[in-house]
């Protein structure tokens, strides 16, 4: 039984970079072996076991051939005559195929330590192409590694094969939820933009993110950042959400807010009059399709519907402003209306020039909310003698206390 250290581990060690989980392969071992050691089984499509006292993963070296389509359509063989190499060889990328000895000796059979140095994501193998979910692992890949010195880019050979494999049609048998699962952790990566120019250079975004697609060649409003069309705004958008660290749910309403704008009428562009209300259909859409949380999910229709009126914040009236502090339900979910504030910041950060500019709006409504948070609804309540009145009343005290905190007339 020969125990060697594998995949990004292995690859973030070279890097310099720290390392989160550590995973092995086992070779010369079956599994009753590794049960007779104390290891505890939890693979159920290949032998994967977790050791009796770290917990990390120690994975019989094995084989896969392809049997049908998609990701999951694979045969594996786990046996202890599969080699190191063969176990090697059915991994996606070279810079993932380096193993580590016990006495820290470096295997490397096809290169992974060269393209790390030269910064290069290159697949091991043409059995590359069985498994369309490598195209969102590559994107992600390249969404990660995006800030130098850590800049990599596709080999052009392997961008070719992803090209084939989008052109035929694998990646429709991705379920939603491997769609879904690789998006929010692209989403989370240093510069999520990378991500979504990858898929679209290989013809996978059109396939995957029809949605956001779309957006690209759509052009900008005359006034807001005309250079770059609407796809490109948006990917300003997301990757400053990550520069501010932001969590998933703010990540992923920056990027789907604008998808009315693909649906704007061509005699009215390059304005995008009711593009909010344009777009609540494909951000449904999308977060029915790929089946997105409801917290993103809620977030991102917030923020398709609601980014214009909070853009126009310094400009509404009191009323206007307690009704939009009412229909975001900010009053009794201000953690999840501070959040939309932040994707509506990064919507207008997101222009070249524009990063760090300061947003108003955001200080002006948080004012406001605090205000009427501080009312004594219930008082408002029990003064109203008729029901129906209660909506009204309490609507009004909110408007009232907007028009004080922010020290109005109107």
């Amino acid at each position: 039984m020969e125990i060697y250290a594998v995949g990004g581990a292995v690859r973030d060690e070279l890097l310099g970079l720290p390392v989160k989980d550590r995973d092995y392969v086992v070779v010369g071992a079956t599994p009753q072996a590794m049960l007779a050691q104390g290891f505890r089984p939890v693979g159920r499509d290949f032998p994967v076991f977790l050791h009796p006292r770290s917990n990390e993963e120690y994975a019989l070296a094995r084989t896969e051939r392809k049997s049908g389509h998609g990701y999951t359509g694979f045969v594996v063989h786990a046996a202890p005559e599969v080699t190191l190499e063969e176990d090697l060889a059915r991994r996606d990328l070279t810079i993932n195929a380096i193993a580590r000895a016990a006495d820290g000796r470096l295997i490397d059979p096809w290169g992974g330590i060269a393209d790390l140095e030269a910064r290069l994501l290159r697949h091991v193998g043409p059995a590359f192409v069985e498994d369309p979910l490598r195209i969102l692992r590559i994107a992600r890949f390249a969404a990660r590694f995006s800030v130098p010195p850590h800049e990599f880019s596709v080999a052009p050979e392997t961008m070719a094969l992803m090209r084939t494999m989008s052109a035929a049609g694998e990646v429709d048998y991705l379920v939603a939820e491997r769609v879904w699962q690789e998006l929010a952790r692209a989403l989370m990566e240093a510069r999520p933009s990378r991500f979504f120019r990858v898929l679209r250079d290989c013809g996978a975004l059109a396939r995957l993110l029809p949605e956001i697609d779309a957006l690209f060649g759509v052009p900008q409003r005359a006034d807001f950042h005309p250079e770059i069309d609407t796809g490109e705004h948006a990917l300003l958008v997301v990757d400053q959400a990550a520069r501010q660290g932001l969590p998933l749910a703010v990540r992923f309403a920056a990027l789907v807010h604008d998808l009315g704008k693909a649906l704007t009428p061509a005699d009215i562009l390059p304005r995008h009059l009711g593009h909010e209300a344009r777009g609540i259909a494909p951000v449904t859409a999308l977060c029915t399709r790929l089946k997105v949380p409801a917290e993103c999910r809620e977030l991102a229709l917030l923020a398709t519907r609601f980014h214009g009126d909070i853009h126009r914040a310094l400009e509404l009236r009191p009323a206007t402003i307690a009704t939009l502090l009412e229909q975001t339900d900010a009053i009794r979910r201000p953690q999840r209306f501070s959040q939309l504030l932040d994707a509506c910041a990064c919507d207008l950060r997101g222009r070249t020039g524009h990063e760090n500019d300061p947003h108003p709006q955001a200080e002006l409504l948080l004012r406001a909310l605090t205000a009427v948070q501080q009312l004594d609804a219930a008082a408002i309540v029990r003064s109203v003698s008729d029901p129906k009145q209660i909506r009204e009343r309490l609507h009004a005290a909110r408007a009232d206390a907007v028009r004080a905190a922010l020290g109005t007339t109107e």
